[in-house]
């Protein structure tokens, strides 16, 4: 897949009192274009449900660059930026822009596939992996053996 990339509508629940994206929902629409895509991807919450796995996330941050307001034409470009080779673990990263062009925040987050059953980090079903490894990549996108 060449890109993954998400519009957002911003609502007026999502400003904060100086009539900006409060720093909230730029997480929220991070984990929004995730699910969409797992869900583009054939995995939807009940399949996940039904094979008892579930992302799990070890870090979240965003760097902020500018403001974006009610109105503004935002989009959201999701892409992995480092693997285990078994896709147990990984790294994305979402670049939200305005208007197409203007970086806005880049989001980091590190996850991995959790057993929704037995509470325990587990290796994805091969279909699983596959999905993410469909993912369009960094350019700097390399496997690692974090365990």
């Amino acid at each position: 897949m060449e890109s993954f990339i998400k519009k957002i509508d911003i609502r007026w629940s999502d400003l904060d009192p100086n009539f900006h994206l409060r720093h909230s929902a730029y997480y929220d629409f991070g984990a929004y274009s995730r699910i969409c895509f797992l869900t583009d991807a054939g995995f939807t919450p009940a399949v996940m449900m039904h094979h008892h796995i579930g992302p799990v996330l070890f870090r979240e941050e965003c760097s902020f660059r500018k403001e974006i307001h009610f109105g503004d034409d935002i989009s959201i470009d999701l892409q992995l930026d480092k693997s285990t080779s078994n896709f147990s673990r990984w790294t994305m990263k979402h670049q939200i822009f305005k208007n197409t062009t203007i970086l806005c925040a880049t989001i980091t987050i590190e996850g991995a596939w959790i057993d929704t059953k037995l509470r325990k980090l587990t290796v994805p079903d091969i279909l699983f992996a596959k999905a993410i490894d469909s993912m369009p990549k960094t350019e700097s996108f390399a496997f690692s053996e974090k365990k």
